[in-house]
């Protein structure tokens, strides 16, 4: 399973965009869960989603960028 499939079943309201490879990827995640968080709890919780991808290093390299669907509107 790639990162972006990942993600999409943890978040599954989720639209996920990503740009490059699985391991050295651009996300773009768009998700009401996002409301009323500040951009680093944001990535926080995308972030400890993929923790195990990190220590295995399956993932070692990640840009994200997180936003509402009002954010995007």
């Amino acid at each position: 399973m790639n990162i972006t499939e990942f993600l999409q079943d943890q978040f599954p309201d989720a639209e996920i965009s990503a740009d490059g490879k699985d391991c050295s990827s651009k996300l773009l995640i768009v998700s009401s869960i996002f409301e009323g968080l500040t951009t680093l709890n944001r990535h926080k919780l995308v972030m400890n989603t993929l923790k195990d991808q990190f220590q295995s290093g399956e993932v070692h390299a990640l840009s994200l960028t997180t936003k509402t669907p009002l954010e995007i509107s």
